[in-house]
């Protein structure tokens, strides 16, 4: 038998990654079932409490059972947490011990959006791949620099862990443990049942680049307000080391450990932000909106575009000004 625990933290979660994560594992089962499929599987909410709140006590769960009475599981889903990541850890040390003693033994752990901030403080991630809403980077990048955070991943899968990124992302990821968990055809079953794209591993194209600002460096920060009001000119890294008379392999280092970016990428950040809101925003050419963020090249532009996010500017424009198409 597998099983499958569906953890219900204390505090006031995300109730929609529990209650989703639980009906479409549900819903694989009963299809697995249906065609014949040997394992059984057992799928549970655990917690600490017996009862959990949401939204001000609009809505109640009551888990299954109780965390200690699950000595031996397979797969445990954490769901995503409210913006208060230091009362939910504090809250939560039974469940986040729980959860690496679980690791330890065996078990495959998914972290759903900020969920992965219980499984950064168990300690399993020191060292790994992770990816969580893109709004809570910065603050995530600062509490554990040990963990490789890529927020532009859709979904991690490393060492029996696995991340997702933010808000209704987390259907993906579960479909994406349906078929790890049960196979492809069940996947697809229940793609086409709720209605979730299959195979999506990016969430570069709902990015709201706002820098990286929670490092206390403070070169680094002038480095990036400089930047910031100067993106449209032609800066080199040469340039802006010098500016602020640091050598230019230490500044590298530097801001790369402050912000996660080279200054170049960084730099390169800064202009397809203001690019995807000059699309989303105004009747502009491409062209001319290439020229406004200081790119002479079509290629070059057209690259970087779609490197930082999944698209290129017309499929950029056309998704999402549609005066404009």
């Amino acid at each position: 038998m597998k099983h499958i625990t569906i953890l219900v933290p204390d505090g006031s979660n995300n109730l929609s990654s529990i209650v989703g994560a639980y009906k479409i594992f549900t819903r694989a089962y009963s299809h697995w079932q249906f065609k014949g499929g040997k394992t059984a599987f057992k799928i549970q909410l655990a917690g600490i409490s017996d009862e959990v709140d949401f939204y001000g006590g609009l809505f109640t769960v009551r888990p299954h059972v109780h965390i200690k009475s699950v000595t031996d599981t397979h797969l445990v889903i954490i769901p995503s947490l409210n913006h208060n990541y230091d009362k939910a850890v504090k809250d939560n040390g039974e469940i986040i011990n729980w959860i690496e003693h679980q690791y330890k033994n065996g078990a495959e752990i998914a972290s759903v959006c900020t969920g992965a901030y219980l499984l950064a403080s168990a300690g399993i991630l020191d060292g790994k791949s992770c990816s969580t809403h893109w709004m809570a980077a910065d603050n995530f990048r600062s509490r554990f620099p040990k963990v490789h955070l890529q927020p532009d991943k859709l979904i991690t899968d490393e060492n029996g862990i696995y991340t997702n990124g933010g808000a209704y992302s987390f259907l993906n990821l579960i479909i994406y443990l349906v078929e790890k968990y049960f196979d492809r055809e069940t996947a697809i079953y229940c793609s086409k049942v709720f209605q979730i794209g299959m195979d999506r591993n990016s969430q570069s194209e709902f990015i709201i680049f706002k820098g990286q600002k929670e490092h206390g460096d403070t070169l680094v920060a002038e480095a990036q307000a400089f930047m910031e009001e100067n993106y449209r000119d032609r800066i080199s890294v040469e340039e802006l080391s010098s500016r602020f008379s640091i050598v230019r392999r230490q500044f590298d280092r530097r801001f790369i450990k402050a912000t996660g970016n080279t200054p170049l990428e960084y730099l390169q950040r800064l202009k397809m932000e203001s690019a995807k809101r000059a699309f989303e925003t105004s009747r502009r050419t491409i062209n001319e909106v290439m020229y406004d963020v200081g790119y002479q090249d079509m290629k070059a532009f057209r690259e970087v575009f779609r490197k930082i996010t999944g698209l290129s500017p017309l499929e950029y424009r056309t998704k999402y000004n549609r005066e404009a198409v």
